[in-house]
């Protein structure tokens, strides 16, 4: 699974010259990546020390911050897009953070691991255990990944928070997929807004 398609695509969610916050930016591929290319006015949040280190050292604006907080710090509507890139599984209370997001961003990029693949279920189906690949390269007892999700489990939790999905891009490898997206994606990137709150 190729880390670059899935930011070249998440690029194509982003409007030219908009305010962006990546949330558990990582060594800051991405935000770079948008900066260079769609003159964002970016931001990173990570929470290890040696990432921020990283963004620092490639010239990005980043912040030392914890997920699990929320938002606390940053002021509704402030951001023309917040994204969340492989992380969502790995937060405690993603019902929360996904709230948080919504309300700093007008719109919301998440990018998540579908569990649902079919590799998944058939080993689960076929071995009786947890499923170990390329994809989901952990063993069960030393994954960080806390909650997993498939595609259809996301569209139900996007519905119950009043969120309108706006786009979304099925990935299997390094190409977009459009039929079997929950058998066949290994990843799910949805651009979602506020049902409610259009400001």
């Amino acid at each position: 699974m190729s880390e670059r398609f899935s930011y070249n695509e998440i690029a194509r969610f982003i409007q030219p010259g908009t305010k962006v916050l990546d949330l558990g930016c990582g060594d800051g591929e991405l935000l770079e990546l948008l900066i260079s290319t769609k003159q964002v006015q970016g931001r990173g949040v990570d929470i290890e020390e040696a990432m921020i280190i990283t963004c620092i050292s490639r010239g990005l604006s980043v912040f030392q911050g914890n997920l699990e907080e929320g938002l606390k710090d940053y002021p509704s509507k402030t951001y023309d897009y917040v994204i969340l890139n492989q992380t969502l599984q790995m937060i405690h209370n993603p019902v929360f953070l996904l709230k948080e997001m919504t309300r700093v961003g007008k719109q919301i990029i998440v990018n998540f691991p579908n569990f649902g693949h079919i590799q998944n279920r058939l080993q689960l189906a076929l071995l009786g255990k947890m499923p170990v690949n390329k994809n989901i390269p952990y063993q069960w007892y030393d994954t960080p990944n806390i909650h997993f999700c498939t595609r259809s489990d996301f569209i139900r939790l996007a519905t119950e928070l009043g969120l309108r999905i706006v786009d979304e891009i099925a990935i299997a490898g390094n190409r977009k997929i459009s039929l079997g997206k929950d058998l066949f994606a290994t990843q799910i990137c949805m651009l979602l807004e506020d049902n409610v709150d259009k400001s």
